[in-house]
């Protein structure tokens, strides 16, 4: 068995599964941003009239798109949520200004190897770089099975592994290539099933590199993703604060795979998706020259220290084009920090970029970065979906860090290279 079907089959207490059993499981944590708790919290309210939650400990709230409310209904929303988790004892809710909902969850210790992790939220599949199972579900399953139960149903998925090899050209980042391999499979190219990120390209990355496969699985149809957790693995979790004791399911040696699909990283440009959608990957050069309004580093696929640090890299001793606007916004209050301390957020303010509270950035533009019907926005947001993040006619491009820094100097989609 590989790790998804050992973890599936240790919590419903099975010995072995195949692909397409069906188990009903434990769940380990249930995971909801503002939006979602506050959807599922009026589903257990109002169509379970006296039902009980079986385990508040299991439960994570994370307010991530309404960092500061700028509607009235908006604070309600935020207020109600608030007092449902005071009614039903769930201590583990983190407010507005916490960050963006899983990497708040991560850096916080309470997800680990060998976890089934259920969310109402479609990038849920980040923990899976931790070798845990974790997938999204729908507000109804959250209620009735996971706050009621416990519990949640799962069909055995097939799984398809993805062996990366090779080096990185220089201007090439995780993202450009995490980005071709969903252009590569096509967004319905694994319906169903588990990805298995694997090779040595992906063994060479840092553990928050790792996370940015596993979390865009959804993009291409997948249940979820994973990677065969390691040395590096258990280090990482070691590290976080109140870490929990985990088991580390790895695979077997004889694990029979759907598909087997081989990318060289050597080969691999940097990489842009053009609107409409996600996976409407091509190589930089189909973008350049398109010019831009808005440039942001945030979200669940940005935001990250590494990413922040690569773009102050590049405005050390340069400006933000007059014509642009530079969203810089931290995943996490930890990663906040970690940038002021470190001086990056004087070096991008003073170069003219606008730093945001930790939080989910422009994702469907609750508090910030909606555009214009004429607007163009490059970032290294998860999704660029038309009306995401504001008129339907804008249009939305993401890319690396590397990519938002040269694009943001430049006023004009620019290949990373030339900054190197």
């Amino acid at each position: 068995m590989n790790v998804i079907e050992k973890i599936l089959a240790s919590k419903s207490g099975k010995s072995e599964v195949r692909p397409d059993d069906v188990v009903i499981a434990a769940v380990d944590l249930m995971v909801m941003h503002d939006l979602s708790a506050n959807f599922v919290m009026k589903v257990f309210e109002n169509e379970m009239e006296g039902a009980a939650i079986a385990n508040p400990d299991k439960l994570v709230f994370a307010f991530d798109h309404n960092f500061s409310p700028a509607t009235r209904e908006a604070a309600e929303a935020l207020a109600a949520v608030r007092k449902f988790a005071a009614k039903h004892k769930i201590r583990n809710l983190f407010d507005s200004g916490c960050g963006s909902i899983h990497h708040v969850i991560m850096e916080a210790g309470l997800a680990a190897p060998g976890m089934i992790i259920t969310g109402c939220d479609s990038h849920t599949p980040m923990y899976g770089a931790l070798g845990a199972f974790a997938t999204g579900i729908g507000n109804n399953s959250m209620a009735a099975l996971g706050f009621v139960h416990g519990s949640g149903w799962f069909k055995i998925p097939e799984t398809i592994r993805i062996h990366f090899h090779g080096s990185m050209q220089p201007g090439v980042m995780a993202r450009d290539v995490s980005q071709f391999m969903i252009g590569r499979l096509g967004e319905d190219g694994a319906i169903y099933k588990a990805i298995e990120y694997a090779g040595p390209y992906i063994e060479s990355l840092s553990v928050i590199d790792r996370c940015l496969f596993p979390l865009q699985a959804i993009d291409v149809g997948g249940k979820c993703g994973f990677i065969n957790p390691d040395e590096k693995t258990a280090e990482f979790v070691r590290s976080l604060p109140g870490a929990k004791d985990f088991k580390l399911f790895q695979n077997d040696a004889d694990v029979r795979y759907a598909e087997v699909i081989d990318i060289d990283v050597s080969r691999i440009e940097p990489q842009v998706a053009c609107p409409p959608t996600v996976g409407n990957v091509k190589p930089i050069d189909a973008a350049v020259g398109t010019p831009i309004n808005v440039a942001e580093a945030g979200g669940s696929t940005g935001g990250r220290l590494s990413d922040i640090r690569e773009l102050a890299r590049h405005f050390v001793n340069a400006k933000v084009h007059p014509g642009v606007r530079l969203q810089v916004v931290p995943a996490s209050r930890g990663i906040y920090l970690a940038a002021l301390r470190e001086g990056l957020f004087e070096t991008l303010y003073k170069a003219g970029a606008n730093i945001f509270p930790a939080s989910a950035g422009s994702n469907q533009a609750f508090n910030m970065g909606a555009l214009a019907a004429d607007e163009v926005m490059i970032s290294t947001q998860a999704r660029n979906f038309p009306g995401r993040n504001g008129h339907p006619k804008a249009r939305h491009f993401l890319g690396s860090a590397l990519t938002v820094a040269a694009s943001a100097i430049n006023g004009k989609i620019t290949d990373p290279r030339t900054l190197l």
